[in-house]
Parts: C-alpha cells; structure tokens; sequence
C-alpha cells in the first residue's frame, strides 16, 4: 500500500510536468501562427502601398538620380556606353524597366540612329537638301521615340519630373548622352530589374501613411514564468481531484 501510495505521489507531478509542457507547445505554436500572421500583414499592406505609389495617385514619389549635366561622370561606365554605344545603354535600360527585350529596343534604337547619320552624310556628299531633310526626319523619329520611353518610365516608377512632359523631348535633344546616363542611373543604383523597383533604402515619401495606421498591428507578448507556474498548479490540483 505504501509503494502504490508513493508510486501515486510520484506519478502526480510526472503528470502536472506532462501537462505544462503541452500548455508551453500549444502557447509556442499560437505565438508562432500570430508572429506569422502579423508578417504576412504588414507585407501586404506594404505591397500595398508601393503599388499605389508605382501606378501614381499614390504616397510615393522618387526622383531621377543626380542633375543631368553635373553627374553624368559619377558612373564612368554607364558615361561611355551612353556616349559610344548608346544602343546598348538604351536597350539594357528598358529590360531593366520591363519596357522590351534589351535586343528589340536596342535595335530600333540603332535603326533610327544609322539612318540620321546616314542621311546627313549623303548631304554633306552630294549637297542635296532631300538628304537633310530626310536626316532630320529620322532625328526627329529618333528623339520621340526616345522621349516616349523616359515618360513611360516616369510614369511607371512615379518619377518626379518638371512641369510638362515635353522636358523629357528637350533633354534628349539638347544632351542625349546625359539624359541616357541619368535613366541608367536611376535605373542602376535603385536595383530596378524586369519592372520591378527594389530601392536601395532612400526612396522619399510624401503624404501620410494612412493605409498602414488604418490597420494597427498588435504584439503578443509570450506568457512570464509566474503564469506558467500557475497553469501548472491548477492542472496538478485537477489531477489530485480526479
């Protein structure tokens, strides 16, 4: 009687132990499905609030990197691409956009540009104004395209730009070489790969974050050791009642 009396006594708190690391598991678990809950939130409200700022209307607003004229030596690599190969510049800055294939855009880029020199060149040969003209046409072909493109890739991004759109014509008019180098900056130093704009932790907001302060995250804090006891206490004291 006495062994089965202490064999009882010894099982009881075998069984407040058994208990109490149960209540720990399922307490682990709840924190673990909440931490991930709590995660899982806060991306999608970021999402969120980067796509509004990507498609515009939304809170962010970011800037072309550096001035046109002043920084176009700041990256000594993307300065000689812009300046003799700017096919290639152009092409592999509207892959990182996700505006075409670096080989398509490249090309049409070559096209318009051979055809301009080609033209000017049999004008200054055979001194005939047709071939002027037509120089200047593919020029003009040229600079809309070109000019098309950096809007797209404003508009895409919610760049900041000057009051018209008609800037970003006159820029690659006037300096194509350092418009060309201030997009592949941009493009570059902010980590923009198919479309897709990762930032290097910089980007400048405007306007208040109300969509994140709409939807309050609250912590849970895991349980103290005194609540622990406690839970073990009252499991042990149900055990001895039954």
């Amino acid at each position: 009687m006495a062994a089965a009396e202490q064999g009882g006594d010894g099982g009881v708190p075998e069984e407040g132990e058994r208990l109490l690391m149960e209540e720990m598991t399922v307490l682990d678990f709840d924190m673990l499905c909440s931490a991930a809950a709590l995660q899982a939130e806060r991306r999608k409200l970021w999402n969120n609030q980067q796509g509004e700022g990507v498609h515009g209307g939304g809170a962010l607003v970011r800037m072309w990197e550096g001035e046109l004229f002043h920084d176009c030596f700041d990256n000594r690599d993307i300065a000689l691409q812009s300046t003799f190969c700017p096919c290639y510049r152009f092409g592999k800055n509207m892959k990182r956009a996700g505006l075409g294939s670096c080989f398509f855009q490249g090309i049409i880029h070559f096209i318009l540009l051979v055809l301009t020199l080609l033209g000017l060149l049999a004008f200054l040969i055979t001194k005939r104004e047709c071939f002027l003209y037509l120089s200047l046409s593919f020029a003009a072909f040229l600079i809309m395209y070109v000019g098309l493109c950096r809007i797209r890739i404003r508009k895409k991004f919610n760049i900041k730009s000057g009051r018209s759109s008609l800037n970003d014509f006159f820029y690659h008019l006037i300096c194509p070489c350092c418009t060309l180098c201030q997009e592949s900056r941009t493009l570059e130093m902010n980590n923009v790969r198919d479309g897709m704009w990762h930032g290097r932790g910089d980007t400048i907001c405007v306007g208040s974050l109300s969509n994140l302060d709409s939807h309050p995250l609250v912590a849970m804090n895991s349980p103290s050791p005194v609540a622990m006891q406690k839970i073990a206490d009252e499991s042990v004291m149900t055990t001895e009642i039954l």
